[in-house]
């Protein structure tokens, strides 16, 4: 699990690490961070601009439709097993505007056991994949999908 504050809006807002679990932090390979060092600095810092310029998206959509926001990436461990790495963003705040952000994160494989340490870290060996992006809307209609060009994620709505 990880939270941040939300700081600015639309494409200047930055999110500012408010908590890091262990298990994510080696799966970005910052592990070797001290625990209390990990929180009160921007993701943008925390993961550098590759994987940042990979991930914005996904909390650009939920500062923009204010709904949470799933996906799945694959990507391959330090031994070439293919894994799924799922992430939920959930937005919170009031009157109209996300002030937090809650986000949860799950690797998993079908080849069993895998690598979990620098998984989607500055140095991985791979880079993921997108295969789901998705907002997922209170209001949902089943078959009415819309595909946002722009930003290549899935619309429910």
């Amino acid at each position: 699990m990880m939270a941040y504050d939300v700081e600015g809006e639309g494409v200047d807002a930055r999110f500012l690490i408010t908590q890091e679990g262990s298990r994510l932090s080696a799966t970005y390979g910052n592990e070797h961070i001290e625990p209390d060092k990990r929180t009160n600095r921007y993701l943008d810092d925390a993961i550098g601009p590759m994987r940042y310029g990979w991930v914005i998206p996904f909390y650009r959509a939920c500062l923009a439709h204010r709904r949470p926001i799933y996906s799945i990436a694959m990507v391959q461990d330090a031994d070439g097993k293919d894994v799924s790495y799922e992430r939920l963003l959930l937005p919170f705040g009031s009157a109209g505007k996300v002030e937090q952000i809650v986000g949860s994160f799950k690797a998993i494989s079908i080849e069993g056991k895998f690598k979990v340490n620098n998984l989607m870290g500055i140095t991985s060996r791979t880079t993921p994949v997108s295969v789901i992006r998705a907002v997922i809307d209170l209001d949902f209609i089943p078959g009415a999908a819309e595909h946002h060009a722009s930003d290549g994620v899935i619309e429910l709505g």
